[in-house]
């Protein structure tokens, strides 16, 4: 008898403890919706191809994009139910709701129609002819540049690519060779598009961009080909805008959390170099640039660095709300003062002393004594390679030069 009880009693506990084993093990078991995506969104009917990237933490969906390799987490809260799959971008002001049927998900991201499927293990890649390297796209744009670069960078991986514009670039467009031409995608909860480039015989690329203009088609050659050519070249960044070096450079905005209006007299800049940085909290380049502006906030404040976010907003709401703006600021972390200037359409109007200003960012570089000293347009992502580390080494020469100077 003892034994038979000792057997019994040993028996539930086994399964007792079987039972208790299992239960985390079916708690912990991935939700339906985890994994990766191959998805597009449809931009004027062109599908824009991008990976996604679903997980679960606490019952909370967050959504990875892709910038390339690199991965861009930028949700700030998620929920997959009963099919029903709901994931805010708040600092994109943008909402994914999609819901699940027979494998595939299908909705919207913003206003973009959205699909997506598990992804599928790719073929094998074609043997590539070699295209990596800086080319020069010329072109006749609204800002009044004659040339785009494109960067292109060759892995085992594929094939990277970016168009570096006066305001920034278009973030890291990659793909795989076809045989005939390397076609390209991207879309990280911004700038989503396609770039398909085919080489042609004469040593140029024939490329065809879709994004949200519609489709355009445009050719690159490498710079001394368009040099030979007559072509002019891509715009100085530190030459495209400027201003007055012989007055105050004013400037005023309203501070996004307390309303009240600050300007260039505020006692906070007195005898401090300033670096007013002209941005927008739907500006992916401002995006690009936001964590190097912390960087130098942290750097360079306790030497006399005021750091100045002087935000043009694209719509009214965004003005007497600034929730977008204010998921821009707490997703990098930014400390240094933010003001709210006012409409995009307005900059113009509100720093009249700017000259061929209308390109975000825009950074103007003030002294001690109140005045510009220099400006620097746009900023480059990690896409446009040297071309960043260029920019980054540029302002930081700037600001280091301006707290070197006595009041």
């Amino acid at each position: 008898m003892p034994f038979i009880t000792t057997f019994r009693a040993a028996g539930v506990s086994v399964l007792a403890l079987g039972v208790a084993l299992a239960a985390p093990a079916l708690a912990a078991a991935p939700a339906p919706i985890a994994g990766v995506w191959d998805a597009t969104v449809a931009v004027k009917d062109n599908p824009i191809p991008f990976k996604l990237q679903l997980t679960t933490e606490g019952g909370v969906v967050k959504a990875t994009y892709f910038d390339g390799e690199r991965p861009v987490r930028a949700s700030t809260g998620g929920s997959f139910s009963n099919g029903d799959l709901h994931v805010d971008f708040a600092s994109y002001a943008a909402k994914l709701d999609a819901h699940l049927d027979n494998g595939v998900l299908r909705g919207t991201i913003g206003a973009l129609p959205f699909e997506a499927r598990r992804h599928a293990a790719e073929a094998p890649a074609r043997k590539a002819p070699a295209i990596g390297g800086v080319w020069e796209i010329p072109v006749n744009s609204p800002k009044g540049e004659k040339a785009w670069r494109l960067i292109v960078d060759q892995k085992p991986t594929g094939t990277y690519a970016t168009i570096l514009r006066i305001d920034g670039d278009t973030g890291t467009i990659n793909g795989r060779y076809d045989g005939s031409s390397f076609n390209l995608s991207r879309f990280a909860g911004e700038r989503p598009m396609a770039l398909k480039i085919t080489p042609q015989n004469d040593g140029t690329l024939g490329l065809v961009l879709t994004d949200g203009g519609g489709r355009t088609e445009y050719k690159a050659l490498r710079p001394a080909a368009a040099r030979k050519a007559g072509l002019a070249a891509p715009n100085d960044p530190a030459k495209f805008t400027g201003a007055p070096k012989t007055e105050a450079f004013r400037f005023s905005g309203k501070d996004y959390i307390s309303g009240k209006t600050v300007t260039n007299l505020d006692p906070r800049f007195k005898g401090k170099v300033v670096l007013l940085n002209i941005m927008g909290s739907w500006c992916p380049n401002c995006h690009d640039e936001a964590p190097f502006l912390a960087e130098l906030d942290t750097k360079y404040r306790a030497q006399g660095l005021q750091i100045v976010g002087l935000d043009f907003e694209s719509g009214a709401d965004q003005i007497n709300d600034p929730a977008r703006l204010k998921a821009f600021i707490a997703r990098y972390g930014l400390k240094y003062t933010v003001l709210i200037g006012g409409l995009r359409a307005e900059v113009n109007d509100k720093l009249p002393q700017a000259e061929n200003l209308n390109a975000w960012p825009t950074t103007f570089f003030i002294g001690r004594d109140g005045k510009v000293h220099s400006t620097h347009v746009g900023f480059p992502s990690r896409g446009s390679g040297a071309y960043q580390v260029k920019a980054r080494a540029e302002i930081t020469r700037e600001i280091e030069t301006l707290l070197a100077q006595k009041s």
